[in-house]
């Protein structure tokens, strides 16, 4: 695989974790750079390893990897989606308590279920002559970049729909779990 391709497949990788960190940021009280670059490297590290897991498990048994990764994908963005639209549509009162940044885990669960993907894309790159690792560093990097765009993005969409912004964001994540899944079961292109 050659480095155009390398590229191209990165930000592939990354769309995802993209349309969920804009969600991310939206549902955030003013979101800084800081915040918008640790979500970035949280989501980055974890896209960068989930095509090695990926790649490693594809030299054993990737049809397993593969048959089930988008009902993950889907089950998980669809918990978070969820979750994010019932706290949107709490009372408005609270709509000044946004946090100022997400947990850990909220942000490292979220990045697991936008990289399910990019764990079977390791798994089928493990029949292919590839570096691995210089292409799970650049998918890391390419979702580090565009995650941290997509918190920032977030912010200004945030601030101009206010309190619906965790029910788009919600519905954002949701709508990704349902594009996975119907590519993954044929239904798209």
């Amino acid at each position: 695989m050659n480095l155009a391709s390398t590229i191209f497949l990165a930000f592939a990788m990354s769309t995802d974790a993209f349309a969920a960190a804009v969600g991310k940021g939206a549902s955030l009280r003013k979101p800084r750079v800081t915040e918008a670059l640790r979500t970035g490297l949280i989501f980055g590290v974890i896209e960068a390893i989930t095509p090695l897991v990926g790649w490693a498990i594809g030299r054993t048994a990737a049809q397993y990897v593969t048959a089930w990764d988008h009902w993950i994908a889907f089950g998980l963005l669809f918990l978070l989606g969820a979750r994010m639209i019932r706290e949107g549509c709490g009372s408005a009162e609270h709509a000044d308590e946004k946090p100022n940044s997400h947990s850990f885990w909220v942000l490292a669960v979220t990045g697991f279920a936008t990289s399910i993907d990019a764990m079977a894309v390791g798994a089928g790159l493990a029949f292919i002559d590839v570096d691995i690792f210089s292409t799970a560093a650049t998918i890391g990097f390419a979702t580090m970049l565009m995650v941290t765009v997509g918190v920032m993005i977030g912010r200004l969409v945030g601030a101009t729909i206010g309190k619906r912004a965790e029910i788009v964001g919600g519905v954002v994540l949701i709508g990704v779990g349902c594009a996975i899944l119907a590519q993954h079961l044929g239904y798209t292109s």
